[in-house]
């Protein structure tokens, strides 16, 4: 395992709980293959939240002339794969990661979704164990050197659905996950996006988020949206 000191002097901040930040950097393939410990989804889960309050926060408060469409497409520029695991590559999230063989082997570790995830992971370890202004300090430098110099060509299929389907009150949307493929280390993600009852997009993708977005592009199609 590598030295996880060298982790918290690059993200700047000392764990009092260090089995948060273990548990932050524990890939599902070496919970599943030891059965020690848990894995980072329930952090990544948490994590994803704080990161949405942070980036909302800080949009809201950057861009006061923005309506709430503009800046939903602006946090989701900067908070998507691509850019998290960015972010996560800025400070060699990758080497800490625990992996189990099979994942090692295929250097699963330097995936997107899956440096995305332990980013996620990492920000609500520090969130538990610190605060939201510890968690507040980690983030904001990340999104703010995004901010002045975005890098992704990402585009946000999900939040134009968003934006379109919320100009319909009556209208309701859900994303619901039907099938998981593949081992641990290559997993495959099948979802269906429902308006009301009715399936108007499906999608698949290397993580939950990617197939998302791949089940609202084809509804925006099925839409006539140009995309």
């Amino acid at each position: 395992m590598a030295d996880l000191s060298l982790l918290e002097k690059k993200i700047e901040y000392t764990f009092k709980n260090k089995k948060l930040l273990t548990e932050a950097l524990t890939h599902s393939s070496y919970a599943n293959e030891t059965k020690k410990g848990r894995s980072n989804e329930r952090l990544e889960f948490l994590g994803d939240a704080v990161l949405s309050i942070i980036s909302a926060e800080y949009l809201f408060e950057k861009y006061p002339s923005s309506d709430e469409g503009e800046l939903t497409k602006t946090r989701s520029s900067i908070v998507c794969t691509y850019t998290l695991s960015q972010f996560a590559k800025m400070i060699n999230l990758g080497d800490y990661l625990i992996m189990g063989k099979g994942a090692a082997q295929y250097e699963v570790q330097n995936q997107g979704a899956v440096l995305e995830d332990a980013f996620e992971a990492i920000i609500a370890a520090i969130y538990l164990d610190g605060g939201m202004e510890e968690a507040k300090r980690f983030v904001l430098p990340f999104l703010q050197l995004e901010i002045k110099s975005p890098k992704s060509n990402f585009k946000d299929y999900k939040s134009l659905f968003q934006i379109i389907i919320q100009q319909n009150p009556d209208e309701k949307f859900q994303y619901k996950l039907v099938a998981e493929h593949g081992p641990d280390h290559a997993k495959t993600y099948e979802v269906e996006l429902y308006v009301n009852s009715n399936v108007v997009g499906r999608g698949v993708g290397t993580s939950k988020k990617s197939a998302e977005q791949d089940a609202a592009r084809q509804a925006l199609e099925l839409m006539g949206v140009e995309i």
